[in-house]
C-alpha cells in the first residue's frame, strides 16, 4: 500500500511569531526610511541654501565688475571722442584752425597774421548775413571769399573744404564780396598833401622834392574770350595778345595803393583810361605824377596845374643827353615801385593771374562788374599788409 503525504500545518505560536516579526520589520523600515528622508531633506536644504547664498554673492561680484568695466570703457570712449573732436575742430576751416598760426593765415588769406585777419573779421562781421539755416558761420563765409581770391580755388574745391554744396559757395561768395567791396573800398584812399610829406621816402625827397602825389601804371587781367564780336574786339590786347580787362592803379611814394579804376577793355589806351577814370580829379596844383612812356597825358594833367614825369623818348634822336639820361634813370628807379606793388597784388591773390570766367563780367544793380569788385577788394586787402617799400 502506498505512502500517504501528510501536510504539515504550522503551529499557532509559530504563526503569531512570524506576524509579530513582520510588523517589527515594517516599523523599522519605515523609521529608517523616515530618518533617511529627514537627513536627505536637511542635507538638500543645506546644500540649496549654500548654493543660493553662493550664487547671490557671485552674481553681485560679477555685476560690480561689469559696472566698473563699463564705467572705465565709457570714460575711455569719452576721452577718445573728445580727442577726435579736437582733432576735427583743428582741421576745420574756422577760427581755431588759424589761431596762432600765421603761416596758415598767409597761405590761405594773404594777410600778414591772425591779428590782422581777426581785425578784418570784427570789422565786417556785423554786415555778413546768416540765418538759423545757414550752413556756414560768418567767419567761414569770410574765409570762402579770402581763399577764393588768394588761391583761385574752384567752387567745387571750396564746397569739399567746407562740406557744403557748390550753390552755397557761389551764393556766399557773391554776398560777402559785396560786403567787402563796400566796407574796404575806403582803404584805397587818396592822401592829402600833408600826409604825403610826412611819409615821403628820402629817395623821392632827394630827386623830386615832396611834390610827387602818385605813381601810375596799368595792368591787365586775362578774361575768357567773349562770344559777342564787339566785346571780343574791345577786350583784345595787342600787348598781351589776349582778351583782357585793363585797370589803372595809382600808388603813393610809400607804396600804398591810393587809386584803382574800374575795368576797361584791353584795347583801351593808357591815355584814354587816365583821362576818363577820374584820377585827375584828385590832383591839386603843383602835384607831380610819375608814369611810363605810354602815358602821354601832359596836356590833361596840365589843365589841373600839375605835372607828369615820364622817361625821355629816344625817337628821332641819335642818343639822349646826359641830363636826359640821369632824369630818365631817376624816374625809372622811382616808378618801379608801382610795378612791385602790382606784382605783390597778383602774387597775394592769384585769381588776378588766372583767366576770369564770363560770370565775373556781368554787371549788376550796383553798376560794378564782379571783376571790378574783386580787383578793388584785392587792392584794399594788400593795403592791410606791409608795404613793399621800406620806411627810411
Amino acid at each position: 500500500m502506498g505512502r500517504c503525504h501528510v501536510l504539515k500545518t504550522p503551529s499557532p505560536a509559530k504563526s503569531r511569531y512570524k506576524r509579530s516579526l513582520a510588523r517589527s520589520t515594517n516599523k523599522l523600515d519605515r523609521a529608517a526610511a523616515s530618518a533617511l528622508l529627514d537627513l536627505s531633506c536637511v542635507d538638500t536644504d543645506t546644500a540649496l541654501d549654500g548654493e543660493q547664498e553662493s550664487g547671490t554673492s557671485s552674481q553681485t561680484d560679477v555685476t560690480c565688475s561689469l559696472l566698473k568695466a563699463t564705467d572705465s570703457e565709457v570714460q575711455r570712449l569719452q576721452m577718445e571722442n573728445a580727442r577726435l573732436q579736437k582733432a576735427v575742430d583743428s582741421q576745420k576751416f574756422d577760427q581755431p584752425f588759424f589761431h596762432g598760426d600765421d603761416l596758415k593765415v598767409k597761405y590761405y588769406t594773404g594777410l600778414t597774421n591772425f591779428s590782422v585777419l581777426k581785425a578784418l573779421y570784427d570789422y565786417v562781421e556785423p554786415d555778413i548775413q546768416t540765418t538759423h539755416r545757414s550752413a556756414l558761420n560768418k567767419f567761414q563765409q569770410l574765409l570762402v571769399v579770402l581763399i577764393k581770391l588768394r588761391l583761385n580755388a574752384s567752387n567745387q574745391d571750396l564746397a569739399v573744404r567746407f562740406h557744403v554744396s557748390d550753390t552755397t559757395i557761389s551764393r556766399v561768395f557773391q554776398s560777402v564780396l559785396e560786403v567787402l567791396h563796400v566796407l574796404l573800398k575806403p582803404l584805397i584812399h587818396w592822401p592829402d598833401r600833408d600826409e604825403l610829406k610826412k611819409t615821403m621816402p628820402m629817395s623821392f625827397r632827394t630827386h623830386f622834392g615832396t611834390k610827387v602825389a602818385v605813381i601810375i601804371d596799368c595792368f591787365e587781367v586775362f578774361i575768357e574770350r567773349p562770344s559777342n564780336l564787339k566785346a571780343r574786339c574791345e577786350t583784345w590786347s595787342n600787348y598781351k595778345h589776349h582778351n583782357t580787362a585793363k585797370y589803372l592803379i595809382g600808388v603813393t611814394p610809400q607804396g600804398v595803393i591810393s587809386f584803382i579804376s574800374n575795368g576797361y577793355g584791353g584795347r583801351a589806351s593808357d591815355k584814354t583810361i587816365t583821362e576818363t577814370c577820374g584820377i585827375l580829379d584828385h590832383l591839386v596844383p603843383g602835384d607831380v605824377i610819375l608814369a611810363d612812356r605810354g602815358f602821354d597825358i601832359q596836356d590833361s594833367v596840365g589843365t589841373m596845374s600839375a605835372q607828369v614825369y615820364i622817361p625821355a623818348f629816344t625817337r628821332g634822336k641819335p642818343q639822349l643827353g646826359a641830363l636826359d639820361v640821369e632824369r630818365t634813370r631817376r624816374i625809372a628807379n622811382s616808378r618801379i615801385h608801382v610795378e612791385r606793388v602790382i606784382g605783390v597784388v597778383r602774387q597775394k591773390y592769384s585769381i588776378l593771374s588766372s583767366r576770369i570766367a564770363h560770370d565775373f563780367l556781368q554787371s549788376d544793380e550796383t553798376d560794378y562788374l564782379p571783376l571790378d569788385k574783386i580787383v578793388q577788394v584785392c587792392c584794399a586787402l594788400t593795403n592791410m599788409c606791409d608795404s613793399v617799400i621800406p620806411v627810411n
